[in-house]
């Protein structure tokens, strides 16, 4: 009886559930078994002892302008849309979501929730156009997910809180601020580059080629303390919405210097700012919000070392949350911070091809993110309307795109990139391999789930690939054809 009952078992271990995704056909499940020997380069070994990083949520972010690319649809579209994404038994199974208080840049126009000048008591801060507009599309998602969580940023604070009075940092077509107040940036309006935000140009390597030299908060103890109670007034009123914000981070993107809703800081005021204001009051009014620090979008390591070195602010962060540029510094983030956890805060938003290129790319940032060490990951725009484009000229990807004159949706490839991802990296599994930035074209991520293996692997090339991961005394081949997303899963 042991004996048959030791063969099933073993049986059972070996078996293995392909899932693959290419551009024109999409989830195709195959069943195959672990092998004796390797038929392809080994990128790596797992013998059940590592110790991974275990990974805590899948979530995505409620704007403006997704919330009108969801009212293009119909009721029954609604209810797949949010099953799909947020159900227990969906797609993506996401728990998480992201707010901004105040204007971010896929809000229809600009706005804060206190626009009154120099109401520091905060007697008229209010959330009535997120009641109309972001509430009702997180509601919507908590119909599927009760247990629903967010985190917030703000992108700028109030016009009147900052030393340009406006909600961008620097001026173009697509705002009102006068040129003139660019020098503020840089002290040097010559050095100010209009295309910064654009990607262009030589880099050498660098986001931001030059950093502000001056904070844009008006960095006074009585703006910077009722700052730091905005924040949890907006716990409170989202609290009384029934939406429990979990978490906060100061700032969104301190080194994007944008034509929309945006704030540059200097480390000074960034460490000022968390540990004398924000951290302190969180304590008295909100202890159970965490404080996290970021969104990093540099890849300047000594710039977020200087401020993630301070030993007061080690203590009052629980994560480093990193996006865009940062995710270069995720292994060395890892490495010099242990005791910190590391979020991918806003995946790449793409430029509005939603193409299957996207989708390739999307892939390898999820490989990529959660090889190193990110244990909650975020989606940017999970559904927009035709090309994605924003109100101040950009044009972005999500996860579903809607025809505005049809009202037709698809799926878009990187909804399948999350979904080889997210509908089998349940909160609990470990990440415990990682062959992707030697294997870029064909990155490998092996996770530990109970007594079950999962592997994704993606083939950015144009020739079918053969790679192995040893799996104890066995060795799972993965056969990849060209242009094609993967998960392996093995065992029940």
């Amino acid at each position: 009886m042991f004996a048959i009952l030791a063969n099933v078992l073993a049986s059972s271990a070996q078996s293995v559930t392909k899932y693959t995704t290419a551009e024109k056909n999409t989830w195709v499940i195959s069943k195959s078994a672990l092998s004796g020997k390797a038929e392809g380069t080994v990128v790596a070994t797992v013998d059940g002892s590592e110790k991974g990083t275990v990974f805590r949520a899948w979530g995505t972010t409620f704007n403006e302008l997704d919330w009108d690319a969801f009212n293009l649809l119909s009721r029954d579209e609604q209810d797949e849309v949010m099953h799909h994404i947020f159900a227990p038994d969906g797609d993506l199974r996401f728990t998480h979501g992201r707010v901004s208080m105040n204007a971010n840049d896929y809000a229809r126009s600009w706005y804060s929730c206190d626009d009154v000048v120099g109401d520091l008591g905060l007697r008229h801060f209010n959330i009535e156009r997120d009641k109309r507009n972001i509430i009702p599309l997180a509601r919507a998602a908590q119909k599927y997910c009760p247990q629903l969580q967010l985190f917030m940023s703000p992108w700028s604070p109030p016009a009147w809180m900052k030393i340009n009075q406006d909600y961008c940092v620097l001026s173009s077509p697509y705002n009102t601020q006068p040129k003139e107040k660019d020098y503020l940036l840089y002290d040097d309006v010559k050095a100010v580059d209009p295309d910064e935000m654009k990607l262009l140009g030589e880099r050498n390597g660098v986001f931001p080629r030059r950093l502000a030299t001056q904070d844009y908060f008006i960095q006074d103890p009585r703006y910077l303390q009722s700052y730091a109670d905005m924040f949890c007034r907006f716990i409170d009123l989202y609290a009384e919405q029934g939406l429990p914000i979990t978490k906060v981070m100061y700032q969104n993107e301190a080194y994007s210097y944008t034509p929309y809703p945006g704030c540059a800081w200097t480390a000074e005021g960034t460490l000022r700012f968390n540990n004398d204001y924000l951290a302190p009051t969180l304590r008295k009014k909100h202890p159970e919000v965490e404080l996290w620090i970021g969104t990093f979008n540099t890849n300047r390591l000594d710039y977020v070392q200087k401020i993630i070195d301070d030993k007061t602010l080690q203590t009052n962060v629980k994560g480093i949350a990193t996006q865009w540029e940062c995710r270069e510094n995720l292994p060395l983030l890892h490495q010099r911070y242990p005791q910190l956890r590391l979020m991918m805060s806003e995946s790449e938003c793409g430029n509005g091809s939603m193409d299957w290129k996207a989708g390739e790319h999307t892939f390898f940032l999820l490989s990529d993110n959660l090889g190193n060490g990110c244990d909650e990951y975020y989606n940017w725009n999970f559904i927009l309307a035709d090309k994605g484009q924003s109100t101040w000229g950009w044009t972005q990807n999500a996860l579903i795109q809607v025809d505005s004159k049809t009202r037709q949706m698809r799926y878009t490839p990187e909804y399948y990139a999350y979904k080889h991802f997210c509908h089998f990296i349940t909160p609990g599994t470990e990440m415990i391999a990682y062959a992707g930035r030697e294997y870029n074209k064909t990155p490998v991520v092996v996770f530990r789930q109970g007594q079950r293996y999962i592997v994704t692997a993606g083939n950015f090339t144009d020739t079918e690939t053969k790679l192995s991961v040893k799996v104890k005394n066995k060795y799972l081949n993965i056969i990849t054809s060209p242009h094609s997303f993967n998960t392996f899963v093995i065992g029940k």
